[in-house]
C-alpha cells in the first residue's frame, strides 16, 4: 500500500470557488449565459506592444534561460519605474525577477520564515499568502480585522498578536479581497513597530497602479528594509506570462539568488523580454486608460449593489474587488453563490476562500466585466434576492 501524501500537501486548502467555477463553466458549456465576477483576472488581453514585444523575442531567440535574478534590462526597467512613478531610487542589483508574484512570494517566505515560525497576516486576505507559509514550514497567524481597521493590519494589533514565534509581517496595499489601502504614515508605523521586535516587513503590492482618486505608496519610501512583492499581472496585464519581482535589502539578493536557481532556475525569458514594452509611454497610457475604465467600474457596482442590500463598510480605493457582508440576506456564503449560479448564473466568491473570521457572511465580486456586464449582473441578483431562501439550503 502506497504511502500517504505529505501532511504539507493535506493540510494546504482548495480554492472553494474552484467548484463553482466549474459549475459555472458547466452551465455556459450548456448554453447559458454566465456572467463572471468570481476571478481576479482582469478581462482585458495583453496590450498590443507587450505581446509585439514577446513575438519579437521569440522570433530572434530569446528561449533560453536567463539568469537567477532576471535580465539586466528588466531590472533596471524596473528601477527606472520606481523613480519616475514613485520618486524612490531603487539599485536594480537589489531586483530579482521571478514566475509570477507567486514566485516572489515563495522566495521571501523560504528566506525568512524558518519551520515553526510565522508571520502575521490580515484575515481577510489572500490564501496563497498562508499556503505558502505552510509549504515551508512555517504558518500564518491569521489576524481578524475589519472596517474598523479598514482591513488592515495596525501596530496595536501587531501588539496585541506578537508572540515568541512570530519573525514577521505580510500586508497587501491595496488588498485582496478588500481593495484597501495602507498610506505612507500607515506603513511607515507598521514598519516601526515590527522594527521595535525584530521581525520583517513584506508588503504585496502587487495592485499598485490600480488605485482610485489617491496614489499607492511604496513601502520602500519609508522602510528601505522592507521586502516588496509585485507582478505584471494586474496592472500590467500579463497574467498569462508568469512574470513579477521581488524588491529586496541588498544584503538578502545572494541568498535569494541561490534559493531562485534551486526552485526555478529563472522566469520565463520571453516573458521578460516582453515586459520591456510595459515601462514604454505608449503602453503606460493604455494601463491608465484601463485603469479609468476600472474606477468606472467601482463607482456603478458599489453603489448598486449597496442599494441591494448588501453591505460594504469601506469603499476600496484599489484593486478591483468589492468585498460584501451578505447577513442583511441571511444563510452561509457559499450557499448564496451556489443559488446565484443555478438560478441567475451570475458567479463571485464566497468569503471562505479568504479566510476564517466572519467568512460564512462575506462575498468577494470582481469587477473585471465591463459596465453593460455588470448591469445585467445587478439586474439577475436583484432577480435572484427574491427567490433566496437561506432555511431552505
Amino acid at each position: 500500500m502506497a504511502q500517504p501524501f505529505s501532511a504539507r500537501s493535506r493540510a494546504i486548502e482548495p480554492f472553494h470557488v474552484m467548484a463553482l467555477l466549474a459549475r459555472a463553466n458547466e452551465l455556459q458549456a450548456a448554453g447559458h449565459d454566465v456572467i463572471h465576477l468570481e476571478i481576479g483576472e482582469p478581462d482585458f488581453t495583453t496590450a498590443a506592444p507587450i505581446v509585439a514585444a514577446g513575438q519579437a523575442a521569440l522570433a530572434n531567440g530569446h528561449t533560453r534561460y536567463t539568469a537567477a535574478r532576471g535580465i539586466p534590462q528588466l531590472r533596471e526597467a524596473i528601477a527606472g519605474f520606481y523613480a519616475s512613478r514613485y520618486g524612490l531610487s531603487v539599485d536594480p542589483e537589489r531586483i530579482l525577477i521571478t514566475p509570477g508574484g507567486s514566485g516572489a512570494l515563495l522566495l521571501a517566505a523560504s528566506l525568512l520564515v524558518d519551520p515553526g515560525k510565522h508571520w502575521l497576516l490580515a484575515d481577510p486576505g489572500y490564501p496563497c499568502n498562508r499556503h505558502f507559509l505552510r509549504l515551508v514550514e512555517g504558518a500564518a497567524q491569521l489576524v481578524p480585522v475589519g472596517p474598523d481597521s479598514r482591513y488592515q493590519l495596525t501596530p496595536q494589533l501587531v501588539e496585541r498578536h506578537w508572540d515568541q514565534d512570530s519573525v514577521g509581517a505580510l500586508v497587501a496595499s491595496p488588498a485582496n479581497p478588500t481593495g484597501t489601502l495602507l498610506h505612507q504614515d500607515e506603513l511607515a508605523a507598521l514598519s516601526s513597530s515590527l522594527k521595535e521586535r525584530g521581525g520583517h516587513l513584506v508588503v504585496d503590492e502587487i495592485y499598485h497602479g490600480l488605485t482610485y482618486g489617491c496614489d499607492a505608496s511604496s513601502v520602500l519610501a519609508v522602510d528601505d528594509d522592507a521586502f516588496v512583492l509585485n507582478s505584471f499581472s494586474k496592472y500590467y496585464g500579463m497574467t498569462g506570462w508568469r512574470l513579477g519581482w521581488l524588491v529586496a535589502p541588498m544584503n538578502a539578493v545572494s541568498e535569494l539568488e541561490k534559493l531562485a536557481q534551486n526552485l526555478y532556475i529563472s522566469a520565463p525569458s520571453m516573458a521578460q523580454y516582453a515586459a520591456l514594452a510595459c515601462f514604454e509611454p505608449a503602453t503606460l497610457a493604455i494601463f491608465e486608460d484601463r485603469r479609468h475604465e476600472f474606477q468606472r467600474r467601482r463607482d456603478y457596482l458599489l453603489p448598486a449593489l449597496r442599494e441591494l442590500g448588501f453591505k460594504i463598510a469601506v469603499e476600496p480605493e484599489g484593486a478591483f474587488y468589492l468585498y460584501a457582508d451578505i447577513s442583511a440576506f441571511g444563510g452561509d456564503a457559499y450557499a448564496f453563490c451556489q443559488h446565484f449560479i443555478e438560478t441567475e448564473h451570475v458567479a463571485f466568491t464566497p468569503g471562505l476562500d479568504f479566510g476564517r473570521y466572519q467568512a460564512g457572511h462575506h462575498v468577494r465580486f470582481a469587477y473585471t466585466q465591463n459596465i453593460e456586464r455588470l448591469q445585467q449582473a445587478v439586474e439577475r441578483i436583484a432577480r435572484g434576492l427574491k427567490t433566496w431562501r437561506p432555511d431552505a439550503v
